[in-house]
């Protein structure tokens, strides 16, 4: 069999506070092939977000491997890391915040590519419009600033930049809890289009069980740091074993508990399932 396109093993990150060390990530273990899509999910603060970063390389591990296609990122130094960061990309979750209110969308968009050394202009220009077309933006918005664009507008950009870079694995944190239910379900679509066109791998970070419902293939479920059930999307979303994941998928199952998507199709599945 073939190795996994992405394996974390044993990661553990460490915060220093005041009252000394705080550990965020304990000892996860985690692996998704080329081309799919795995769902990271749990309340706030369960430490998903941080293993996102770990990921990323936006902080060192304490301890653990981040193999990507056969490249441990985690011993990596920055020097070592930048040829390798256009394999690995992110987008956030502030659609607001993310982006550079002093440059056109345009721009944005072609930063990346700038980094990666493409100097010609015209040839930026012609895949920015490339990517503005993938993501569903028209092309008469290229020279607008971000606060002209909507939330989900600008959430699009932001999976433009993201892409810029041609990665093979984008990480995806909370991208779409930020948005309105109808847009949610738009940027949910779009991802599943461009990974069906590109192969692309996705690590989907959420609180959201009806998001990854929708989205993943499998799911790890993560609780003060540690992973508590993990496996198939469906396997954990219809018959968890443990009593942290089914109290999740109550309250997915309760509607003034849900933020975010509530696609009436993802919550009558559930439903059926109980």
């Amino acid at each position: 069999m073939s190795e996994p396109f992405l394996a974390v093993e044993g990661l553990t990150l460490d915060y220093s506070t005041k009252a000394g060390p705080f550990r965020a990530v304990d000892d996860v273990s985690f692996s998704v092939d080329k081309g799919r899509t795995l769902a990271i999910v749990g309340e706030s603060g369960c430490g998903k977000s941080s293993v996102a970063k770990c990921i990323m390389r936006l902080v060192a591990p304490t301890a653990g491997r981040i193999s990507l296609d056969g490249t441990d990122l985690a011993g990596l130094k920055e020097a070592q890391l930048r040829p390798l960061r256009h394999r690995f990309q992110m987008v956030f979750q502030d659609p607001y915040g993310s982006l550079d209110p002093h440059l056109s969308a345009q721009e944005i968009v072609a930063e990346p590519m700038k980094t990666q050394g493409l100097r010609s202009k015209a040839e930026r220009s012609k895949e920015v419009a490339r990517l503005f077309d993938a993501v569903g933006l028209p092309s008469t918005s290229l020279e607008r600033r971000a606060h002209e664009f909507s939330g989900g507008q600008r959430q699009r950009i932001g999976i433009a930049r993201a892409l810029a870079s041609k990665p093979d694995l984008l990480v995806c944190d909370e991208a779409t809890s930020a948005l309105d239910v109808s847009v949610q379900a738009q940027v949910l679509r779009l991802l599943q289009d461009i990974q069906q066109e590109t192969g692309i791998t996705y690590v989907f970070i959420s609180h959201n069980l009806g998001v990854v419902q929708e989205i993943s293939d499998s799911i790890v479920v993560m609780r003060r740091g540690e992973i508590v059930e993990s496996g198939a999307t469906a396997d954990v979303l219809q018959t968890p074993r443990t009593d942290y994941a089914r109290t999740l998928r109550r309250a997915a199952l309760d509607p003034s508990a849900m933020t975010g998507i509530k696609p009436r199709h993802i919550v009558s599945a559930l439903a059926a399932s109980a």
